[in-house]
Protein backbone atom coordinates (compact mmCIF):
# COMPACT_ATOMS: atom_id res chain seq x y z
CA UNK A 1 0.00 0.00 0.00
CA UNK A 2 1.60 3.27 -1.11
CA UNK A 3 -1.02 5.64 -1.24
CA UNK A 4 -2.94 6.94 2.43
CA UNK A 5 -6.71 6.52 2.51
CA UNK A 6 -9.53 8.55 4.44
CA UNK A 7 -10.94 6.02 6.96
CA UNK A 8 -14.33 6.35 8.86
CA UNK A 9 -15.08 3.70 11.70
CA UNK A 10 -18.71 3.96 12.97
CA UNK A 11 -19.41 3.59 16.79
CA UNK A 12 -18.98 5.29 20.20
CA UNK A 13 -17.94 2.87 22.78
CA UNK A 14 -14.81 1.69 24.74
CA UNK A 15 -13.97 -0.62 21.81
CA UNK A 16 -14.46 2.40 18.79
CA UNK A 17 -11.70 4.29 21.14
CA UNK A 18 -9.46 1.31 21.05
CA UNK A 19 -9.63 0.53 17.48
CA UNK A 20 -9.35 4.56 16.87
CA UNK A 21 -6.50 4.65 18.84
CA UNK A 22 -4.94 1.62 16.56
CA UNK A 23 -5.69 2.97 13.34
CA UNK A 24 -4.63 6.29 14.08
CA UNK A 25 -0.79 4.34 14.81
CA UNK A 26 -0.83 3.27 11.22
CA UNK A 27 1.22 5.19 8.40
CA UNK A 28 -1.29 4.12 5.51
CA UNK A 29 -3.89 6.93 7.56
CA UNK A 30 -4.60 9.87 6.00
CA UNK A 31 -7.53 10.92 7.75
CA UNK A 32 -9.54 9.41 10.37
CA UNK A 33 -13.27 9.96 11.50
CA UNK A 34 -15.81 8.75 13.93
CA UNK A 35 -19.35 8.56 13.84
CA UNK A 36 -20.35 9.79 16.53
CA UNK A 37 -17.63 9.24 18.67
CA UNK A 38 -16.54 10.23 22.27
CA UNK A 39 -14.26 12.34 24.01
CA UNK A 40 -11.60 9.72 23.53
CA UNK A 41 -12.11 9.62 19.94
CA UNK A 42 -11.59 12.71 19.35
CA UNK A 43 -8.18 12.67 21.01
CA UNK A 44 -6.89 10.59 17.44
CA UNK A 45 -9.27 11.30 14.53
CA UNK A 46 -12.07 13.93 14.21
CA UNK A 47 -15.59 13.11 15.39
CA UNK A 48 -18.93 13.27 13.18
CA UNK A 49 -22.31 14.03 14.16
CA UNK A 50 -24.00 11.13 12.37
CA UNK A 51 -26.50 8.38 13.62
CA UNK A 52 -24.20 5.13 12.87
CA UNK A 53 -27.88 3.76 11.97
CA UNK A 54 -28.70 7.08 9.15
CA UNK A 55 -27.49 5.19 6.32
CA UNK A 56 -27.88 7.58 3.68
CA UNK A 57 -25.61 10.71 5.85
CA UNK A 58 -23.23 7.78 6.29
CA UNK A 59 -23.27 7.69 2.86
CA UNK A 60 -23.32 11.20 2.40
CA UNK A 61 -20.43 11.90 4.59
CA UNK A 62 -18.53 9.42 2.63
CA UNK A 63 -18.85 10.90 -0.33
CA UNK A 64 -18.25 14.46 0.28
CA UNK A 65 -14.97 13.23 2.28
CA UNK A 66 -13.50 10.72 -0.03
CA UNK A 67 -13.88 8.12 2.99
CA UNK A 68 -12.00 4.99 1.33
CA UNK A 69 -12.71 2.48 4.15
CA UNK A 70 -15.43 1.96 6.16
CA UNK A 71 -15.20 0.12 9.47
CA UNK A 72 -18.55 -0.90 11.38
CA UNK A 73 -17.69 -0.84 14.81
CA UNK A 74 -21.13 -2.31 16.39
CA UNK A 75 -23.65 -4.34 15.43
CA UNK A 76 -26.89 -2.77 14.73
CA UNK A 77 -25.94 -1.39 12.21
CA UNK A 78 -24.35 -4.53 10.38
CA UNK A 79 -27.85 -6.45 11.19
CA UNK A 80 -29.45 -3.60 9.95
CA UNK A 81 -27.55 -4.27 6.74
CA UNK A 82 -25.36 -1.32 6.13
CA UNK A 83 -22.75 -3.62 3.82
CA UNK A 84 -26.39 -4.42 2.01
CA UNK A 85 -27.06 -0.47 1.29
CA UNK A 86 -23.65 0.48 0.08
CA UNK A 87 -23.08 -2.82 -2.66
CA UNK A 88 -26.36 -1.86 -4.05
CA UNK A 89 -25.88 1.77 -4.57
CA UNK A 90 -23.83 2.39 -7.13
CA UNK A 91 -22.60 5.64 -5.79
CA UNK A 92 -20.47 4.35 -2.89
CA UNK A 93 -20.34 0.74 -3.96
CA UNK A 94 -16.65 1.53 -4.69
CA UNK A 95 -16.37 2.56 -0.64
CA UNK A 96 -15.06 -1.28 0.67
CA UNK A 97 -17.25 -1.63 4.60
CA UNK A 98 -15.29 -4.18 7.38
CA UNK A 99 -18.49 -5.38 8.44
CA UNK A 100 -20.72 -8.60 7.17
CA UNK A 101 -23.75 -8.09 4.91
CA UNK A 102 -26.88 -8.51 6.75
CA UNK A 103 -26.84 -12.09 5.66
CA UNK A 104 -23.86 -12.89 7.21
CA UNK A 105 -24.67 -10.52 10.67
CA UNK A 106 -27.75 -12.75 11.33
CA UNK A 107 -25.14 -15.13 13.32
CA UNK A 108 -25.58 -12.28 15.89
CA UNK A 109 -28.91 -10.81 14.82
CA UNK A 110 -30.71 -14.48 15.57
CA UNK A 111 -29.64 -17.02 17.74
CA UNK A 112 -31.58 -19.55 16.29
CA UNK A 113 -29.68 -18.68 12.94
CA UNK A 114 -26.51 -18.99 14.76
CA UNK A 115 -27.84 -22.05 16.29
CA UNK A 116 -28.94 -24.01 13.04
CA UNK A 117 -25.37 -23.14 11.10
CA UNK A 118 -23.39 -24.47 14.26
CA UNK A 119 -25.95 -27.66 13.92
CA UNK A 120 -25.54 -28.35 9.98
CA UNK A 121 -21.73 -27.42 9.72
CA UNK A 122 -20.72 -29.51 12.87
CA UNK A 123 -19.47 -26.73 15.30
CA UNK A 124 -19.68 -28.15 18.52
CA UNK A 125 -22.09 -26.11 20.67
CA UNK A 126 -25.23 -27.11 23.19
CA UNK A 127 -28.41 -28.97 22.44
CA UNK A 128 -31.08 -26.51 21.70
CA UNK A 129 -34.69 -25.70 20.93
CA UNK A 130 -36.12 -22.68 19.81
CA UNK A 131 -40.19 -21.65 21.15
CA UNK A 132 -42.55 -18.90 20.30
CA UNK A 133 -45.02 -17.64 22.72
CA UNK A 134 -47.86 -19.86 21.18
CA UNK A 135 -45.58 -22.71 21.74
CA UNK A 136 -45.43 -21.45 25.89
CA UNK A 137 -46.56 -25.37 26.96
CA UNK A 138 -44.37 -27.18 24.62
CA UNK A 139 -41.29 -24.66 25.57
CA UNK A 140 -41.89 -25.65 29.63
CA UNK A 141 -42.02 -29.40 28.55
CA UNK A 142 -38.39 -29.07 26.87
CA UNK A 143 -37.01 -27.13 30.12
CA UNK A 144 -38.10 -30.42 31.83
CA UNK A 145 -35.96 -32.11 29.94
CA UNK A 146 -33.12 -30.42 30.64
CA UNK A 147 -30.84 -30.53 33.61
CA UNK A 148 -30.79 -27.53 35.81
CA UNK A 149 -29.71 -24.68 34.89
CA UNK A 150 -31.95 -23.67 32.41
CA UNK A 151 -30.04 -21.46 29.72
CA UNK A 152 -32.44 -18.83 27.90
CA UNK A 153 -31.69 -16.45 25.02
CA UNK A 154 -33.82 -14.14 23.45
CA UNK A 155 -33.45 -14.56 19.77
CA UNK A 156 -32.50 -11.17 18.56
CA UNK A 157 -30.16 -8.25 19.80
CA UNK A 158 -30.90 -7.47 23.30
CA UNK A 159 -27.41 -5.62 23.95
CA UNK A 160 -25.53 -8.02 25.38
CA UNK A 161 -28.26 -8.76 28.04
CA UNK A 162 -30.88 -11.06 26.60
CA UNK A 163 -29.41 -14.26 28.31
CA UNK A 164 -30.81 -15.47 31.36
CA UNK A 165 -29.08 -18.56 33.60
CA UNK A 166 -31.36 -19.91 35.99
CA UNK A 167 -31.37 -22.60 38.37
CA UNK A 168 -34.83 -23.79 39.27
CA UNK A 169 -37.10 -24.76 37.02
CA UNK A 170 -39.86 -22.20 38.21
CA UNK A 171 -37.60 -19.20 37.38
CA UNK A 172 -36.90 -20.41 34.23
CA UNK A 173 -40.71 -20.59 33.46
CA UNK A 174 -40.90 -17.16 34.81
CA UNK A 175 -38.46 -15.90 32.77
CA UNK A 176 -39.60 -17.68 29.72
CA UNK A 177 -43.06 -15.90 30.16
CA UNK A 178 -41.19 -12.64 30.55
CA UNK A 179 -39.28 -13.37 27.33
CA UNK A 180 -42.11 -13.64 25.81
CA UNK A 181 -44.52 -10.70 27.38
CA UNK A 182 -41.76 -8.32 25.96
CA UNK A 183 -38.75 -8.15 28.23
CA UNK A 184 -36.33 -7.85 25.11
CA UNK A 185 -39.53 -6.51 22.65
CA UNK A 186 -39.21 -8.23 19.68
CA UNK A 187 -35.64 -10.08 20.23
CA UNK A 188 -37.26 -11.89 22.56
CA UNK A 189 -40.76 -12.94 20.54
CA UNK A 190 -38.39 -16.07 19.96
CA UNK A 191 -36.63 -17.81 22.65
CA UNK A 192 -33.70 -20.30 22.37
CA UNK A 193 -33.59 -22.70 25.35
CA UNK A 194 -30.55 -24.68 25.30
CA UNK A 195 -28.53 -27.24 27.56
CA UNK A 196 -26.02 -25.54 30.21
CA UNK A 197 -22.06 -26.36 29.43
CA UNK A 198 -20.24 -26.57 32.47
CA UNK A 199 -16.70 -24.91 32.20
CA UNK A 200 -14.59 -21.64 31.76
CA UNK A 201 -15.76 -19.03 29.42
CA UNK A 202 -13.37 -17.44 26.50
CA UNK A 203 -13.53 -15.17 23.26
CA UNK A 204 -11.58 -16.20 20.17
CA UNK A 205 -11.72 -13.03 17.57
CA UNK A 206 -11.35 -13.88 13.66
CA UNK A 207 -10.60 -11.24 11.22
CA UNK A 208 -12.12 -12.89 7.80
CA UNK A 209 -11.81 -11.76 3.84
CA UNK A 210 -14.62 -14.69 3.11
CA UNK A 211 -11.83 -16.74 1.96
CA UNK A 212 -8.38 -16.53 4.33
CA UNK A 213 -8.27 -15.63 8.07
CA UNK A 214 -6.27 -14.58 10.87
CA UNK A 215 -7.10 -15.17 14.41
CA UNK A 216 -6.20 -12.64 16.82
CA UNK A 217 -5.19 -12.87 20.49
CA UNK A 218 -8.03 -14.61 23.13
CA UNK A 219 -9.17 -13.06 25.74
CA UNK A 220 -11.69 -13.41 29.24
CA UNK A 221 -14.28 -10.97 29.75
CA UNK A 222 -16.53 -10.87 32.73
CA UNK A 223 -19.93 -10.47 32.53
CA UNK A 224 -21.74 -10.20 35.87
CA UNK A 225 -21.34 -6.78 37.70
CA UNK A 226 -20.57 -8.33 41.31
CA UNK A 227 -17.50 -9.33 42.67
CA UNK A 228 -17.45 -13.29 42.71
CA UNK A 229 -19.55 -13.52 39.26
CA UNK A 230 -23.02 -12.12 41.41
CA UNK A 231 -25.70 -10.29 40.27
CA UNK A 232 -27.27 -9.34 36.87
CA UNK A 233 -25.19 -9.67 33.41
CA UNK A 234 -24.05 -6.32 32.36
CA UNK A 235 -21.99 -5.66 28.67
CA UNK A 236 -18.99 -6.25 30.55
CA UNK A 237 -17.13 -5.51 33.47
CA UNK A 238 -13.21 -6.28 32.39
CA UNK A 239 -11.11 -8.22 30.67
CA UNK A 240 -8.19 -10.24 30.35
CA UNK A 241 -5.49 -11.52 27.46
CA UNK A 242 -3.73 -14.02 26.92
CA UNK A 243 -5.49 -16.95 28.87
CA UNK A 244 -3.67 -19.26 30.73
CA UNK A 245 -5.03 -22.34 29.58
CA UNK A 246 -5.82 -21.19 25.89
CA UNK A 247 -2.92 -22.99 25.43
CA UNK A 248 -1.45 -23.89 21.65
CA UNK A 249 -3.27 -26.85 21.97
CA UNK A 250 -6.59 -25.99 23.01
CA UNK A 251 -6.33 -23.18 20.38
CA UNK A 252 -5.86 -25.95 17.70
CA UNK A 253 -8.87 -27.70 18.53
CA UNK A 254 -10.33 -23.99 18.02
CA UNK A 255 -8.96 -23.65 14.86
CA UNK A 256 -9.60 -27.18 13.72
CA UNK A 257 -12.85 -27.84 14.88
CA UNK A 258 -14.78 -24.20 14.86
CA UNK A 259 -12.65 -21.43 12.93
CA UNK A 260 -12.43 -23.36 9.72
CA UNK A 261 -15.41 -25.35 9.92
CA UNK A 262 -17.31 -21.69 10.53
CA UNK A 263 -15.35 -19.58 7.75
CA UNK A 264 -16.20 -22.75 5.36
CA UNK A 265 -19.65 -22.81 6.21
CA UNK A 266 -20.08 -19.24 5.52
CA UNK A 267 -18.85 -20.18 1.88
CA UNK A 268 -20.60 -23.51 1.55
CA UNK A 269 -23.77 -21.59 2.48
CA UNK A 270 -22.71 -18.70 0.04
CA UNK A 271 -22.85 -16.08 2.59
CA UNK A 272 -20.09 -13.35 2.15
CA UNK A 273 -18.23 -12.05 4.77
CA UNK A 274 -15.70 -9.19 5.24
CA UNK A 275 -14.52 -8.57 8.70
CA UNK A 276 -14.46 -9.66 12.55
CA UNK A 277 -16.16 -12.82 14.19
CA UNK A 278 -16.53 -12.77 17.38
CA UNK A 279 -16.36 -16.51 18.63
CA UNK A 280 -17.97 -16.73 22.62
CA UNK A 281 -16.29 -20.15 23.51
CA UNK A 282 -16.96 -22.52 26.68
CA UNK A 283 -13.93 -24.92 27.73
CA UNK A 284 -15.65 -27.56 28.89
CA UNK A 285 -12.85 -30.41 30.02
CA UNK A 286 -10.48 -28.98 27.13
CA UNK A 287 -12.81 -29.31 24.44
CA UNK A 288 -14.22 -25.95 23.09
CA UNK A 289 -17.80 -25.45 22.24
CA UNK A 290 -19.61 -22.45 20.88
CA UNK A 291 -21.95 -20.47 22.88
CA UNK A 292 -22.59 -17.64 20.23
CA UNK A 293 -21.40 -15.75 17.64
CA UNK A 294 -20.88 -11.87 17.28
CA UNK A 295 -19.92 -10.08 14.35
CA UNK A 296 -17.68 -7.40 15.18
CA UNK A 297 -15.05 -7.20 17.96
CA UNK A 298 -16.41 -7.49 21.69
CA UNK A 299 -16.27 -5.05 24.09
CA UNK A 300 -14.65 -4.98 26.63
CA UNK A 301 -12.53 -7.06 24.95
CA UNK A 302 -11.42 -4.96 22.58
CA UNK A 303 -9.48 -3.20 25.09
CA UNK A 304 -7.20 -6.30 25.92
CA UNK A 305 -6.85 -7.10 22.11
CA UNK A 306 -6.34 -4.69 20.25
CA UNK A 307 -3.39 -3.21 22.71
CA UNK A 308 -1.70 -6.57 22.00
CA UNK A 309 -1.61 -6.23 18.25
CA UNK A 310 2.27 -5.13 17.49
CA UNK A 311 1.12 -4.83 13.80
CA UNK A 312 -0.29 -2.45 11.69
CA UNK A 313 -4.54 -3.19 12.23
CA UNK A 314 -5.45 -0.95 8.73
CA UNK A 315 -3.14 -2.56 6.53
CA UNK A 316 -4.88 -5.66 7.77
CA UNK A 317 -8.23 -4.40 7.85
CA UNK A 318 -7.03 -3.06 3.73
CA UNK A 319 -6.23 -6.24 2.77
CA UNK A 320 -9.26 -8.12 3.96
CA UNK A 321 -11.25 -5.63 1.68
CA UNK A 322 -9.05 -6.71 -1.39
CA UNK A 323 -9.01 -10.35 -0.59
CA UNK A 324 -5.20 -10.57 0.19
CA UNK A 325 -5.84 -11.46 3.73
CA UNK A 326 -3.56 -14.44 3.09
CA UNK A 327 -0.68 -12.16 2.96
CA UNK A 328 -1.17 -11.13 6.36
CA UNK A 329 0.72 -12.35 9.46
CA UNK A 330 0.03 -10.59 13.08
CA UNK A 331 2.51 -9.72 15.27
CA UNK A 332 1.09 -10.00 18.75
CA UNK A 333 3.20 -8.72 21.95
CA UNK A 334 3.71 -11.64 24.52
CA UNK A 335 2.19 -9.87 27.47
CA UNK A 336 -0.48 -9.73 29.14
CA UNK A 337 -3.23 -6.97 28.81
CA UNK A 338 -5.84 -6.29 30.84
CA UNK A 339 -8.79 -4.07 31.69
CA UNK A 340 -11.32 -2.77 34.57
CA UNK A 341 -14.48 -1.38 33.10
CA UNK A 342 -15.62 1.80 35.55
CA UNK A 343 -19.25 2.12 35.63
CA UNK A 344 -21.88 4.43 36.72
CA UNK A 345 -23.61 3.28 40.34
CA UNK A 346 -27.01 1.71 38.85
CA UNK A 347 -25.62 0.02 35.93
CA UNK A 348 -26.79 -2.50 34.60
CA UNK A 349 -30.53 -0.98 35.82
CA UNK A 350 -31.11 2.43 35.61
CA UNK A 351 -28.30 4.96 36.16
CA UNK A 352 -28.01 8.56 36.49
CA UNK A 353 -25.71 10.57 33.40
CA UNK A 354 -24.10 14.11 33.39
CA UNK A 355 -21.55 13.78 36.41
CA UNK A 356 -18.66 15.56 36.17
CA UNK A 357 -15.58 13.79 35.68
CA UNK A 358 -12.00 13.81 36.96
CA UNK A 359 -9.27 11.78 35.36
CA UNK A 360 -5.10 11.79 35.23
CA UNK A 361 -3.75 14.46 32.94
CA UNK A 362 -0.71 11.71 32.75
CA UNK A 363 -0.55 7.83 32.51
CA UNK A 364 1.83 5.68 33.75
CA UNK A 365 3.58 3.56 30.78
CA UNK A 366 1.92 0.55 29.26
CA UNK A 367 -1.67 1.91 30.42
CA UNK A 368 -4.59 3.38 28.37
CA UNK A 369 -7.48 4.85 29.75
CA UNK A 370 -10.60 4.39 26.77
CA UNK A 371 -13.35 6.30 26.95
CA UNK A 372 -16.57 4.15 26.46
CA UNK A 373 -19.38 5.99 28.01
CA UNK A 374 -18.21 10.25 28.22
CA UNK A 375 -19.26 13.28 26.41
CA UNK A 376 -18.04 16.87 26.78
CA UNK A 377 -21.11 19.41 28.65
CA UNK A 378 -19.80 23.44 28.85
CA UNK A 379 -16.58 21.91 27.87
CA UNK A 380 -16.30 19.84 30.44
CA UNK A 381 -16.23 15.81 30.90
CA UNK A 382 -19.35 14.27 31.94
CA UNK A 383 -21.09 10.42 32.18
CA UNK A 384 -22.84 9.58 28.83
CA UNK A 385 -23.18 6.05 29.57
CA UNK A 386 -23.50 2.91 32.12
CA UNK A 387 -20.03 1.97 31.10
CA UNK A 388 -18.01 4.90 31.54
CA UNK A 389 -14.62 4.19 31.03
CA UNK A 390 -12.23 1.07 30.07
CA UNK A 391 -8.51 1.28 32.30
CA UNK A 392 -6.54 -1.17 30.14
CA UNK A 393 -2.47 -1.98 30.45
CA UNK A 394 -0.06 -4.37 29.62
CA UNK A 395 2.51 -6.19 31.90
CA UNK A 396 4.63 -9.27 32.14
CA UNK A 397 2.07 -11.04 34.17
CA UNK A 398 -1.84 -10.77 35.01
CA UNK A 399 -0.78 -9.60 38.18
CA UNK A 400 1.49 -6.71 37.09
CA UNK A 401 -0.97 -5.95 34.11
CA UNK A 402 -4.17 -5.62 36.81
CA UNK A 403 -2.06 -3.70 38.96
CA UNK A 404 -1.23 -0.76 36.57
CA UNK A 405 -5.16 -1.22 35.91
CA UNK A 406 -6.78 -1.04 39.34
CA UNK A 407 -3.99 2.31 40.04
CA UNK A 408 -5.57 3.91 37.27
CA UNK A 409 -9.27 2.90 37.86
CA UNK A 410 -8.50 4.70 41.17
CA UNK A 411 -7.29 7.68 40.06
CA UNK A 412 -10.74 8.45 38.10
CA UNK A 413 -13.44 10.37 40.06
CA UNK A 414 -17.12 11.08 39.71
CA UNK A 415 -20.15 10.43 41.55
CA UNK A 416 -21.48 7.03 42.20
CA UNK A 417 -18.26 5.78 40.64
CA UNK A 418 -18.08 1.76 40.83
CA UNK A 419 -15.94 -1.70 39.55
CA UNK A 420 -15.40 -4.64 40.12
CA UNK A 421 -12.40 -5.59 42.55
CA UNK A 422 -11.95 -9.25 41.86
CA UNK A 423 -10.98 -8.99 37.53
CA UNK A 424 -8.65 -11.80 36.69
CA UNK A 425 -8.49 -13.40 40.30
CA UNK A 426 -9.57 -16.79 39.01
CA UNK A 427 -6.94 -16.72 36.04
CA UNK A 428 -4.44 -15.55 38.76
CA UNK A 429 -5.14 -18.88 40.60
CA UNK A 430 -4.99 -20.86 37.32
CA UNK A 431 -1.52 -19.30 36.05
CA UNK A 432 -0.09 -20.19 40.20
CA UNK A 433 -1.55 -23.76 39.58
Amino acid sequence: MDTKINVLLLGSGGREHALTWKIAQSPFLSKLYIAPGNPGTAIHGINVAINPLDFDAVKRFCLENQVELLVVGPEEPLVKGIHDSFITDSSVQHIPVIGPQRKGAMLEGSKDFAKEFMFRHGIPTAQYKTFTAEKFNQAKDFLKTLNPPYVLKADGLAAGKGVVIVSSYDDACLNLHEFFAGKFGTASQKVVIEEFLSGIELSVFVLTDGLSYIILPEAKDYKRIGDGDTGPNTGGMGAVSPIPFANKDFMKKVEERIVKPTINGLRNDAIPYKGFIFIGLMNVNGDPYVIEYNVRMGDPETEVVIPRIKSDLLAALMACSQNRLSEVSLEVDSRTATTVIVVSGGYPGSYEKGKEIAIPESLADNTILFHAGTSLSNGKLVTAGGRVFACSALGNSIDQALEKSYTLAKSIKFDKLYYRNDIGNDLKKLQNQ
